[in-house]
């Protein structure tokens, strides 16, 4: 994993928390829908997020998605409800929990198999009686004779993991171990189905257990997704997955940064920005603030004062400076900032 990916994730967390898009009113039940949404998304369903909205909510169908697309949401939905309730407790991970969290993920859309080695019904968690591969002519996964043992190990892992990390204020390493435990999940292969929506459930369960943000697959990214997945498998190495996973948090966060942002500073009766309300953004209000107190400083030392990166620094005064606030006088090394009045 590359060092300038992990700054570049907590520079954007960094700024996520300082403008407070997390303490928005229902900002944890419309993330967690979106979240939902794409999830299912990936495996076909075409409900939007308005619609999931509507169904969660309301419980409004629409006629234009099937049945089995919005029960496929609404089991989502309540089996994240279950995993973020575990996840508060900080439950250890075991077979049966998972058994559990598969039951609620099929509930609806589950079937019943009948295989020389016995019946097994997808609808209740079971662990699949049967062999299969990743479509036609496509690797085969784990043999499934071998996937209850390897399943134990692998809670057993996670319980492990999580122990060292709960009480650690080391967010990437938190992320990174929420990334490997998607990609072994899907990797062995449990279930029969709804292996995709599990993997991503267990992996936002460590985020949520580890208080992080969680990490949202966009349905538009599935194609991306899925290759990192064969990469990793491929390479018998995890590192093109966790590189992926660190980039599309990176680009969803920054979008919501930037869409936060846009609806700070627009004026619905001007119909545009709002120079007024331009340090609405806690940061580039503290910068301004210092740079009149100070303007002689360079990137590093704004940035020890406010306790941010040099690079979110520049990216502010940068912004400052298109916006007319303020503009450089002198060179880089030597010069200073002037405020416009």
């Amino acid at each position: 994993m590359k060092r300038e990916l992990a700054d570049k994730l907590s520079d954007v967390l960094n700024e996520y928390k300082t403008l407070g898009i997390t303490e928005q009113i229902d900002y944890q039940k419309f993330y967690l829908y979106s979240i939902i949404t794409h999830s299912t998304a990936i495996e076909g369903s075409t409900v939007t997020e308005i619609e999931a909205q509507l169904l969660f909510d309301e419980g409004i169908t629409s006629s234009k998605r099937t049945l089995m697309e919005q029960m496929m949401n609404l089991d989502l939905k309540a089996a994240y409800e279950y995993s973020m309730k575990l996840a508060g407790k900080h439950t250890d991970f075991s077979l049966e929990m998972l058994k559990n969290m598969s039951s609620l993920v099929m509930k609806n859309t589950g079937s019943q198999y009948n295989t020389p080695e016995g019946s097994f019904d997808a609808s209740k968690g079971d662990l699949r009686l049967l062999n299969v591969s990743a479509g036609i002519g496509g690797p085969s996964y784990m043999d499934y004779h071998k996937v209850p043992a390897k399943l134990m190990e692998f809670c057993q892992q996670m319980n492990d993991n999580r122990r060292q990390l709960i009480d650690k204020n080391d967010i990437i390493s938190q992320y990174i171990i929420s990334f490997d435990a998607h990609y072994q999940l899907v990797t062995i292969h449990p279930w029969v189905d709804g292996n995709g929506r599990m993997s991503r459930l267990v992996m936002n369960h460590l985020q949520y257990e580890f208080g992080l943000v969680p990490v949202k697959v966009v349905k538009e990214d599935k194609a991306e997704y899925i290759q990192s997945l064969i990469d990793s498998r491929d390479l018998e190495s995890p590192e093109p997955f966790r590189e992926f996973m660190l980039h599309e948090h990176i680009k969803n966060l920054s979008k919501e940064i930037e869409a936060h942002k846009k609806s700070l500073y627009f004026d619905p009766i001007k119909k545009g920005f709002d120079p007024i309300k331009s340090f609405s953004d806690p940061i580039t209000d503290r910068l301004y603030k210092e740079v009149l107190s100070n303007n002689s400083l360079n990137y590093s030392e704004y940035a020890e004062l406010l306790g941010v990166s040099e690079a979110t620094v520049k990216r502010r005064l940068g912004e400052l400076k298109n916006q007319g606030v303020i503009v450089r006088v002198g060179s880089n090394k030597n010069g200073h900032w002037k405020i416009n009045n």
